[in-house]
């Protein structure tokens, strides 16, 4: 495995959108931002940043109410429009526009509200597995079987057990134990916000055929070789009505987590490119 120098990392917080959004920053070059799906935690992505901040300026954050991030006073629910609205004001208060961003999972519907409200602060966007379940013939049996799986580890161990649960569900058992302690122990604590505020409401996002043939910002659509059915199948829907060949990844459903490398590999050709549309 190829050795990565540590990239010097700004660590802040940054009040935008009504919430107080903490973010950290590595390397320089063009603007990549990183948006994470279940859990929230721009730690995530904290391996293939290192790596990818030799080239560009990479920035991850913890969206709303997850991590580092506060609870907003007040906030009880959210939507994707409130998180894309998250993202492009983090792009704005930064100065990163045009930026790249790289979403994955429920990171990934966020990324593509951004990509229909906010093309102008865009060259373009790498969106992995979002798992639009309502896209799917059969939503309701998919999402009764997370919902099974999630309730289970409530009952064992609380927010904390059906966090665990559903992450070994999503990210694979072996990603799970091998975890930087301190970034699983944060992700444990996010439950109430995960399961009290935002399960279900990105999965329902449905943009209509017409708003999706009408975008007009480059857009990569990618799906891991490993990766649940279900996964693959929302990412091929999107793809195919974005006109796009849908593109593969190692690994399964969090890569980023057990093959950053790998990753790193396959997309910096994809954020290059992005780089030189953006600079036409």
């Amino acid at each position: 495995m190829a050795s990565v120098r540590a990239a010097k990392v700004k660590a802040a917080t940054v009040a935008v959108n009504g919430a107080e959004l903490y973010y950290e920053l590595r390397g320089n070059g063009p603007s990549v931002l990183f948006i994470a799906g279940s859990t929230g935690d721009g730690g995530h992505f904290e391996r293939i940043a290192e790596i990818l901040s030799d080239e560009f300026t990479v920035v991850t954050y913890d969206r709303r109410a997850n991590s580092r991030s506060p609870r907003p006073e007040g906030w009880e629910s959210t939507s994707t429009e409130e998180q894309s609205g998250d993202a492009a004001a983090l792009i704005e208060a930064l100065g990163l526009a045009p930026a790249a961003v790289f979403a994955t999972s429920g990171g990934a519907i966020i990324g593509l509200d951004l990509t229909i409200r906010y093309p102008d602060l865009l060259r373009g966007v790498i969106l992995h597995e979002p798992p639009m379940m309502s896209v799917l013939p059969d939503p309701e049996e998919i999402m009764g079987k997370i919902q099974a799986l999630v309730e289970g580890g409530m009952q064992r161990g609380g927010p904390r057990g059906a966090v665990e649960a559903f992450v070994r569900f999503a990210a694979g058992e072996e990603s799970f134990e091998n975890l930087d302690p301190e970034l699983r122990e944060r992700m444990l604590n996010n439950g109430e916000t995960l399961f009290g505020v935002e399960f279900g409401t990105f999965e329902s996002y449905h943009p209509d055929r017409a708003t999706l043939a009408a975008v007009q910002t480059p857009v990569q659509v990618m799906a891991s070789t490993g990766s649940a059915p279900p996964f693959v199948e929302t990412s091929r829907w999107l793809a195919e009505r974005l006109g796009v060949e849908l593109e593969t990844l190692p690994g399964g459903h969090a890569p980023y987590f057990d093959r950053p490398e790998e990753l790193a590999q396959s997309i910096r050709p994809l954020l290059r490119r992005l780089t030189e549309h953006g600079d036409q």
